[in-house]
């Protein structure tokens, strides 16, 4: 006797149940990451070995490693040459030493210090000597007595020597630049204008030595000096005067 249909239409049906699912495929293989070539990895190695050799050198980490940053001073300066000699026959009887304060201020009319203009402290020192020219002694300066016992000499007035900038004690205090100063001052031979601050210094200086006693204190110690130099050669009446 035939089964019916739907029985075998079951067992089918069963029959592919009891199959399952196929066995999954295998996965596909991770593709390796990509490494930077030799020519890219080597420059950059060397590089972060050479920052930290900089860093390490700046911050003294490393004591027996030099520092990268030292500055070397050479000096390729030329002989000195010898101009000229001017022979001299001034004593010197008094110096003055001087210092001022040069408070210089550039600024523009219509423009804000910021943009345009600098100001510069400047603190300058330096000296001048009061000096008796004895090469401009009249005729007739020196007079002595007939026994020798007595001399009279009469000195011109003393003079005072140009001044003399200490450039070791004199320095910029402070100074404040405009933007457009700061540009030129970076195209330019003379950063800040230090000639100028000098030159100024300098005329401060001699006015000043100018208005002081120093010329009146080298004649009276230049009249001791000739007083003892003369009584030491055995005159007993010596009498040093300043011409008129």
């Amino acid at each position: 006797m035939a089964l019916p249909r739907i029985g075998r239409s079951a067992r089918r049906a069963d029959a592919e149940d009891t199959t399952g699912p196929g066995p999954e495929p295998a996965p596909s293989a991770r593709r390796p990451a990509r490494r930077l070539p030799w020519y890219l990895s080597l420059p950059i190695t060397l590089a972060a070995i050479l920052a930290l050799f900089l860093v390490a050198g700046r911050l003294d980490l490393l004591p027996g490693l030099p520092n990268p940053f030292a500055e070397r001073q050479v000096d390729r300066s030329q002989p000195v040459l010898l101009k000229s000699i001017q022979d001299m026959s001034r004593y010197t009887g008094a110096t003055g030493n001087f210092q001022v304060i040069i408070d210089l201020d550039n600024d523009a009319k219509f423009l804000p210090s910021a943009l345009l203009g600098n100001r510069t402290l400047y603190v300058a020192a330096g000296t001048v000597g009061a000096y008796t020219d004895l090469g401009a002694l009249k005729a007739g300066a020196v007079d002595v007595s007939a026994d020798r016992r007595s001399v009279t000499l009469t000195l011109p007035h003393a003079q005072l020597a140009d001044t003399a900038l200490d450039v070791k004690r004199s320095y910029v205090y402070s100074q404040q630049r405009g933007f457009f100063d700061r540009l030129g001052d970076f195209f330019s031979d003379n950063p800040g204008n230090q000639q100028q601050l000098e030159v100024l210094a300098t005329d401060k200086i001699q006015t000043a030595a100018k208005d002081s006693a120093l010329t009146a204190s080298a004649e009276a110690n230049t009249k001791t000096m000739f007083q003892g130099l003369l009584t030491s050669l055995g005159f007993t009446s010596v009498t040093v005067t300043v011409a008129d």
